[in-house]
């Protein structure tokens, strides 16, 4: 499923037009993101919960040249599954 049938099926399961369900959508993943910048985490009980992890700088290696390069720190997005959402896929 991709965004357009994520749309498609708010649409339908809520009676909404699609270009109600899309600004819909679109907020939903706006709000998250804006949290999760602000370094907060979004839970959602019984679906999962959105945090931020942050990774420490390290040292690969480049796979071209084999030399050693500095991987800076960053901050990634994560999630972890809720109990509801794992019970629906099992």
């Amino acid at each position: 499923m991709n965004k357009n049938d994520l749309i498609g099926a708010v649409a339908e399961s809520s009676g909404l037009s699609k270009s109600d369900a899309a600004s819909a959508v679109e907020g939903v993943f706006d709000s998250i993101s804006k949290s999760l910048s602000n370094g907060d985490e979004v839970r959602l009980v019984g679906f999962g919960t959105f945090s931020v992890a942050k990774r420490k700088a390290s040292t690969g290696r480049n796979p071209r040249t084999g030399e050693p390069m500095t991987i800076k720190a960053s901050n990634q997005p994560k999630f972890k599954a809720g109990k509801g959402l794992k019970d629906a896929v099992n």
